[in-house]
């Protein structure tokens, strides 16, 4: 039996995250979890205001799956230290291996438009604007010790689908 591998997202809204994090589950097969949809899940059925919970019950969501060496993708921004050592916790536990992928739009004109312009793919949730994501806190992984382990896609100027081809070939998966 292999081992099965977390796939951990990072990156701020807008930066094509969810879009290659989708394409990922397609290519693998491996369950995909959306923080937002979690979050919106929670906010629509238990009317909570929610800050880490969509998180946590990702966490064990991922852990089940994991257990039953089935591969998961964890699409969230994923933006401090903590829930990124959380995350490597959970795969650890499971005894998964995990890779760590950062997204992000370095074109700062195409990043707003993308952000201007998307449609919402989840009932209800409220999706930033330009300057909230402007000034959501977003730790770089390029300041961490992990940082030379880091699979990094720079989305600006590129198609889906050279995108998508990026990240396979950096994750060395056949398309």
């Amino acid at each position: 039996m292999t081992t099965p591998t977390l796939y951990i997202f990072s990156g701020l809204p807008g930066s094509g995250k969810s879009t290659l994090a989708q394409a990922l589950a397609k290519q693998t097969g491996a369950i995909y979890l959306r923080i937002d949809t979690v979050e919106q899940a929670l906010r629509d059925l238990c009317q909570l205001k929610v800050e880490g919970e969509g998180y946590r019950l990702s966490y064990r969501i991922a852990s089940d799956n994991l257990k039953l060496s089935l591969n998961v993708i964890a699409d969230c921004c994923n933006p401090i230290q903590l829930t990124r050592d959380e995350w490597q916790s959970v795969a650890s536990l499971a005894g998964a291996d995990y890779i760590n992928i950062e997204i992000a739009c370095s074109h700062r004109e195409e990043h707003q438009q993308r952000i201007e312009t998307r449609l919402n793919p989840i009932a209800n949730l409220i999706l930033p604007t330009w300057q909230q994501v402007v000034e959501r806190h977003y730790e770089s992984w390029s300041n961490t010790a992990e940082s030379s382990n880091v699979v990094r896609i720079d989305t600006a100027g590129q198609s889906i689908e050279a995108s998508s081809a990026a990240l396979f070939h950096q994750l060395k998966l056949a398309r």
